[in-house]
């Protein structure tokens, strides 16, 4: 058998190819298998970067339809991860209306994979008048809904 012979660079040190790197190569891959190519992490801690069917996180998906069920939805479409809803009117201030739109922007449960966007108007005279909504209605929203995720996402590993 030829053994043609290979210089590493780091070292100088020159090796024999053929039976010396396939010693070297079987102790590269042992070593890799051990740091942690084996299969004993739990299942679990995959299951917030897994794409769902529905193309989107589900744990963020049933969360924002969870905290908007009490609105009404013109629009909820779970392959591209967005939830409009309708106008919705508090019954104890029919003189404003709301509207939310939720998008869902990755497959992975994080706070950057959620984007909420509210309109509101008040009536002013028979006519509905834009207003201004308050950042920190649209924070406290995001809030609900990334708590309500995260809260699903433990139950289902419990």
């Amino acid at each position: 058998m030829a053994f043609s012979k290979i210089r590493t660079v780091s070292s100088g040190k020159t090796f024999a190819s053929g039976m010396g790197r396939s010693f070297v190569l079987g102790s590269l891959a042992l070593g890799l298998s051990a740091c942690g190519g084996g299969d004993d992490r739990p299942r679990a801690d995959l299951a917030a970067a897994q794409v769902t069917s529905i193309g989107v996180n589900s744990y963020l998906w049933r969360a924002s339809l969870e905290t908007l069920s009490f609105m009404p939805l013109t629009q909820a479409d779970s392959a591209g991860g967005v939830i409009v809803t309708d106008w919705y009117a508090n019954p104890e201030s029919p003189g404003e209306r709301v509207k939310v739109s939720v998008s869902i922007l990755d497959s992975d449960l994080r706070a950057d994979a959620l984007r909420v966007a509210a309109s509101r108007q008040v009536l002013q005279d028979g006519v509905w008048i834009e207003a201004a909504v308050q950042a920190s209605t649209v924070q406290r929203l995001e809030n609900i809904i990334l708590t309500k995720a995260r809260d699903l996402r433990r139950s289902a590993v419990s």
